[in-house]
């Protein structure tokens, strides 16, 4: 999922006072965490529903051991590790470290126990609380962008704890709700509109003051050709019309690896759709609840998202036209924050363009693949991102399950194309000729 800092730098002279903050930061996303684990029982945490997804118990002792593997290992040489066999268990795919246990095998670990895990996290914390306060300002230096990559790291876990959960009890008979359903006023979704975006040469990608991923730089121009991009997300009542015109039956609609995908995997409509005597459901994050007409799809994937534009007459837009499109537009709209944990219909009042950022994460047509420049870190660090720049999609924008404060405009996530279990969903995009 994504990568080092970039362009981050610590003024000597405010040493004291960033590293407060970092430290406040750190010990709230840390607890951000546990609070999702502790929404759920321990047998909960223990399970694997598929390859793709990890049990949250081993998403907590991962992200603790990227913080003793690549700060305090490196940068404290009073610590001591808490269990050597965890830098085995809980390596996800650094080869610079090491063999690892394997992730289709990740819900067999039914030790450690849970209070073990947080037992290892309570020790980690401890230590990296005591080496921000402590470290020289030479130090300090190296081991504030790697506390910052940990965060942002973590941050990422976090959304992947609420997608794995949801995927987990999609499979439980008695659909388990993660969280008790919040309501939110009944909307419709506004009519789709059409915003004109002026092409020609522009520039994307993170410049710094600040953190993003090494993935997300560096920033180079690129040239465009004039477009028109929707006004907000296809809905769950378009994504019915394409379900009901066949298009999940009609192979001209798909590319030859998504119909391939499609046949395989007996495809009928988005993951976690179910028909229930009266239309359509979907199994939530509250359990089942009936299909919101207005809210955005979601956990679709790039071969649908495809396939839906190509039935619509349109096509996805580029990333690059998204991140244009996305520009002066603030980074906030509903995630995870909102508690919510689901895709609402949008606002007009947001302006022409509506939920660029939250509710679901918009599937583009661009590969992953490196900008003009791009030089991964030496070491493992490297492997965050620049190893899995081959055959995945990038999406943008940031869900109802993404960690407030994560996203911004240039955020590059990305996934292959043929899965499905994240809150990812489509805008449309067009040619403007």
């Amino acid at each position: 999922m994504t990568g080092k800092p970039m362009n981050v730098a610590v003024d000597a002279s405010e040493g004291s006072r960033t590293r407060t903050a970092l430290a406040g930061e750190f010990g709230r996303v840390r607890a951000g965490s546990v609070a999702l684990s502790e929404c759920v029982s321990a047998e909960d945490q223990a399970v694997q529903s598929m390859p793709d997804a990890s049990p949250m118990k081993w998403h907590l002792a991962h992200t603790t051991w990227f913080f003793e593997t690549f700060i305090l290992r490196d940068h404290d040489a009073s610590y001591a590790t808490f269990d050597d066999a965890y830098a085995y268990l809980f390596n996800s795919y650094y080869e610079a470290e090491g063999p690892r246990h394997a992730r289709p095998r990740r819900g067999l670990l039914t030790r450690p126990s849970l209070d073990r895990v947080l037992a290892y996290r309570g020790h980690v914390d401890a230590a990296l609380e005591a080496l921000i306060d402590r470290c020289d300002e030479t130090s300090w230096r190296s081991v504030l962008p790697l506390v910052e990559l940990g965060l942002a790291h973590e941050e990422q876990h976090q959304e992947l704890m609420l997608t794995d959960i949801l995927h987990l009890f999609s499979h439980n008979p008695l659909r388990p709700a993660f969280r008790s359903f919040r309501p939110h006023p009944a909307t419709e979704a506004p009519p789709l509109a059409w915003v004109e975006i002026e092409g020609g040469r522009h520039e994307i990608g993170h410049r710094g003051p600040g953190f993003a991923f090494d993935c997300e730089g560096p920033r180079h121009a690129v040239l465009l050709q004039d477009f028109r991009i929707a006004s907000r997300p296809v809905t769950n009542e378009e994504w019915c019309a394409f379900v009901d015109d066949g298009g999940y039956r009609r192979a001209e609609l798909w590319l030859s690896d998504g119909w391939a995908t499609v046949r395989n995997e007996g495809w009928e409509a988005p993951l976690y759709w179910e028909r229930d005597g009266r239309g359509w459901a979907s199994m939530t994050l509250s359990g089942m609840r009936p299909l919101d007409p207005g809210a955005p799809v979601c956990q679709v994937g790039p071969y649908e998202a495809d396939a839906f534009a190509r039935w619509a007459g349109k096509r996805l837009p580029s990333e690059a036209e998204w991140e244009v499109a996305a520009r002066n537009m603030p980074p906030l709209g509903n995630g995870a924050g909102s508690g919510l944990l689901r895709p609402v219909p949008a606002d007009p009042a947001e302006g022409p363009l509506q939920q660029l950022f939250g509710d679901v994460w918009e599937i583009t047509r661009s590969p992953f693949t490196p900008y003009p420049g791009f030089r991964p870190a030496a070491g493992a660090i490297g492997e965050y991102n620049g190893k899995f720049m081959s055959s995945q999609i990038v999406l943008r924008g940031g869900s109802c399950a993404t960690p407030e404060g994560h996203t911004r405009t240039t955020y590059r996530n990305f996934f292959y194309p043929h899965q499905r279990w994240q809150f990812s969903g489509l805008r449309l995009a067009d040619d403007a000729w």
